[in-house]
């Protein structure tokens, strides 16, 4: 009789211990997936405020180019509309439309601007270019954090026996910021 109710707690100790370990695993795996959901949202706000601060930069170099530049209306018009995009921008793909149009606009001023020799030189012009380097850079590294982080959320929700968590709770796969078709680099803004 105590050997058959040693087997019996034996039995239902395992059991337990089994539950324990099962549920304990699938409490990592949603955590783990929660912290990697975290991370990508993190990097799309990073890739975001490198957006807005190129955006904010716009109407500087605007303001500067229009005092040699007064009959150029239509590409201040055409930075204008792409900064509202960039602003209304919710997802990624609205995101990276409105990043196209502010590049292409931004690309056809800095052509405009080598007709003016005078402002090429001019101080204030010249820090606003070097600003707006910089936020280029800062672009392009919050873009790759940012597909890194997506790239391996994506790979966690994938992977068995997580997948397993991931469709229990509903997470889905992030976007990758894909940039520009066809332009593998950022803008060359040099003069």
């Amino acid at each position: 009789m105590k050997k058959s109710t040693g087997i019996i707690l034996g039995i239902i100790g395992t059991f337990f211990l089994l539950v324990i370990i099962i549920v304990g695993w699938g409490v990592s795996t949603y955590n783990g997936i929660v912290s990697a959901e975290t991370t990508v949202d993190e990097k799309s706000s990073a890739v975001r405020a490198d957006l807005q601060r190129r955006s904010d930069l716009i109407p500087n170099l605007v303001e500067t180019v229009k005092g040699y530049a007064k009959h150029e209306e239509q590409i201040f018009t055409e930075l204008a509309d792409a900064r509202a995009k960039l602003s209304g921008a919710q997802t990624v793909a609205e995101q990276e439309a409105a990043n196209t149009e502010i590049s292409s606009a931004l690309s056809r001023l800095l052509v405009i601007v080598e007709n003016y020799p005078d402002l090429k030189a001019n101080q204030n012009f010249i820090n606003l270019q070097t600003q707006l380097e910089g936020t280029e850079n800062r672009i392009k590294v919050s873009r790759l954090d940012y597909n890194k982080a997506v790239k391996d959320y994506n790979i966690r929700l994938r992977r068995f026996p997580s997948s397993i968590i991931a469709g229990m709770f509903g997470f889905e796969k992030a976007d990758m910021f894909e940039g520009e078709e066809g332009i593998e680099s950022v803008p060359n803004i040099s003069f």
